[in-house]
C-alpha cells in the first residue's frame, strides 16, 4: 500500500447512508467500521436487526424511521455529509406486480427528494440503480453506456421497478451534465451474501431468488422454479461488491465521477435451476438439515407472481468500465459465493 493511499484512508469522511439496515447498507457499514477509523457515518432505516452491534460504535449516528416522515432531518444531514448514498427501494420482484404504486412512491419518489437535496447543498451523490435498467436488452453483454434499456408492455407491471430506476438514472444524470451535481451510479447484478434477507423467516415467496431457495430447503418446502429454470443470472458475492463501493466512494483521483458502473461477476453466470441445486448440494453438506426432502418443482409466473411477471433469459454484465476506472475485479467464484452464504447463516440459526 503506497503513502499517498495511506494518507487518503485516514482523511475524515462523513457518510450519509439511507436505508442503512438492508442488505447493501449492513455490509457497507460493517465494512466501514473495520477498515476506516477515521471515517463518520449517520444512517437512518426503519429497522435495526442487520447493525446489531455496529450501533454501539460511536462514529454512527442512527435514526430509526421512515425517509418520507424525516424530510427536515435529512436535509439537514445532507448538509453535513460528504458523501450521500440513499439506498432505500423496494428490490423484490413479488412486490412489483403486488403493489406497483408503492414501488413508485419509495424508489422514485422519495429518492427524488434527496437528490434534489443534493443539487441544493452541492453534495456527492452515489445511488443505487439497478441490472434490470436493461430489461429484455438483447446487447449482452450489457454495457453501461452503449445498450439499449427494453422493457414489457405496460400490464406487466413488474417494470415499474426498471422504470422508476431508469428514471432515476436519467434525472440524476442530467443533473450532472447541466453541472448541478457530482455522482456516480452504480448497477448491482445479483449480489449475494450475509444480511441478504432473513432466511429462517418461514414467509413465503417475497424474497430474492437466492435467500427464497434457502429458505425454502431450511423450511423443508418445495423450491419453485418460475417457467423452465433455464434463465440465467451473473451472481457476485457481497465482499466483491462492497470493495467495488469502497473504491466509489474513496473517488481517487474523481475517477468515478459522472460514471455509471456495472458491479457484477459475468464468470459467475449460472441458471436458475442451477443455482437452486447449488443451494441443495451445499445444504446438504450440513447433516442435521434433511434438504433431500425439498423437491424442485417448476411453475407459471402467474402463480408464483400473479399476473403483471415477464422474466428475463439471460442478464450478463460487461465490467471493464470497473475494471479500467476502478481497478476493481470480483475474486469470488460461484461455488465459494454459495459456501459462505450458506455458512453466515447456518452460524446464526435460531436454537431448537
Amino acid at each position: 500500500m503506497t503513502p499517498l493511499v495511506l494518507i487518503q484512508y485516514n482523511i475524515m469522511k462523513k457518510l450519509l447512508i439511507l436505508g442503512a439496515n438492508g442488505f447493501i447498507g449492513s455490509n457497507l457499514i460493517e465494512h466501514i467500521l473495520k477498515t476506516r477509523p477515521h471515517w463518520q457515518i449517520t444512517a437512518l432505516d426503519l429497522a435495526t436487526d442487520k447493525l446489531g452491534a455496529l450501533l454501539d460504535d460511536p462514529r454512527v449516528t442512527f435514526e430509526q424511521a421512515d425517509m418520507r416522515e424525516r424530510r427536515d432531518w435529512i436535509e439537514e444531514q445532507v448538509e453535513e455529509a460528504d458523501v450521500v448514498l440513499p439506498l432505500v427501494a423496494i428490490a423484490t420482484p413479488a412486490t412489483y406486480v403486488s403493489n406497483p404504486i408503492a414501488v413508485f412512491e419509495l424508489d422514485f419518489e422519495a429518492n427524488l427528494a434527496v437528490v434534489r437535496d443534493c443539487v441544493k447543498l452541492k453534495k456527492r451523490l452515489i445511488f443505487p440503480s439497478t441490472s434490470e435498467v436493461y430489461g429484455m436488452s438483447e446487447d449482452l453483454p450489457y454495457d453501461e453506456e452503449e445498450s439499449r434499456l427494453v422493457t414489457g408492455p405496460i400490464h406487466k407491471q413488474r417494470w415499474i421497478y426498471s422504470c422508476s430506476k431508469q428514471m432515476m438514472d436519467r434525472v440524476i444524470y442530467a443533473y450532472g451534465a447541466r453541472g448541478d451535481l457530482k455522482f456516480t451510479l452504480f448497477r448491482p447484478f445479483n449480489w449475494m451474501g450475509p444480511k441478504l434477507d432473513n432466511v429462517w423467516s418461514n414467509k413465503g415467496s417475497s424474497s430474492r431468488v437466492v435467500s427464497q431457495f434457502l429458505s425454502d430447503i431450511l423450511h423443508g418446502r418445495d423450491i419453485q422454479i418460475v417457467g423452465s429454470g433455464d434463465q440465467k443470472r451473473c451472481f457476485l458475492y457481497i465482499d466483491d461488491a462492497i470493495d467495488a463501493l469502497m473504491r466509489i466512494i474513496e473517488n481517487e483521483g474523481g475517477c468515478a465521477d459522472g460514471k455509471i458502473f456495472n458491479i457484477g461477476h459475468p464468470g459467475n453466470e449460472a441458471s436458475i435451476r442451477e443455482l437452486a441445486e447449488a443451494l441443495l448440494a451445499t445444504v446438504k453438506q450440513y447433516p442435521d438439515y434433511k434438504s433431500s426432502i425439498t423437491q424442485i418443482r417448476t411453475t407459471t409466473a402467474d402463480a408464483y407472481y400473479g399476473k403483471g411477471y415477464q422474466d428475463v433469459e439471460r442478464r450478463v454484465p460487461s465490467i471493464v468500465r470497473a475494471e479500467k476506472i476502478l481497478g476493481w475485479k470480483p475474486t469470488t467464484d460461484f461455488s465459494a459465493a454459495l459456501k459462505k452464504t450458506v455458512d453466515y447463516y447456518m452460524s446464526i440459526r435460531p436454537k431448537a
